[in-house]
C-alpha cells in the first residue's frame, strides 16, 4: 500500500532531525545569482543547493589560510569624513529627540580609575 503524504512527511521530519539538517537562506543580487547559475551550467546540475555545497566543501578544503584569501572582501570600505560627519550629527538629533531610558556621561576623570 503507498503511503500517504502525511506519512511521507513525517519520514521526511524524521530524516531531517536525523541528519541535523538546518534550511538555510540568503537573498544575493543579480550578479551572484548569475554566478551561481554559471557553476550549475558547467556542472551540469540543476539543484543550487549541491552546487553551494560544492563550493563549501572546496573552501574548506583550502585550509584556514587558502579560506581566509579566497573569502576576503574585495573592496576596502572607506567612510568619507562628510559621511562620518552627517552620521554624527544625525545620532546626536536623533539623542536630543529620544535619550532613551538612560544616560550616561563618561567619567573623563581618569586619575586613580583602576586597569588604566
Amino acid at each position: 500500500m503507498a503511503k500517504t503524504g502525511q506519512e511521507r512527511s513525517a519520514k521526511a521530519v524524521l530524516k531531517r532531525i536525523e541528519f541535523d539538517e538546518k534550511d538555510l537562506r540568503h537573498r544575493c543580487r543579480l550578479g551572484t545569482r548569475q554566478k551561481l547559475e554559471e557553476l550549475m551550467a558547467w556542472n551540469e546540475d540543476t539543484e543550487q543547493a549541491s552546487v553551494i555545497e560544492g563550493c563549501l566543501r572546496y573552501v574548506h578544503s583550502l585550509g584556514p589560510d587558502g579560506a581566509r584569501d579566497a573569502l576576503k572582501a574585495r573592496h576596502e570600505i572607506v567612510i568619507s569624513e562628510n559621511v562620518a560627519r552627517d552620521f554624527r550629527n544625525q545620532s546626536l538629533v536623533g539623542l536630543k529627540r529620544d535619550p532613551g531610558d538612560e544616560v550616561i556621561t563618561p567619567d573623563l576623570n581618569l586619575e586613580g580609575a583602576e586597569g588604566f
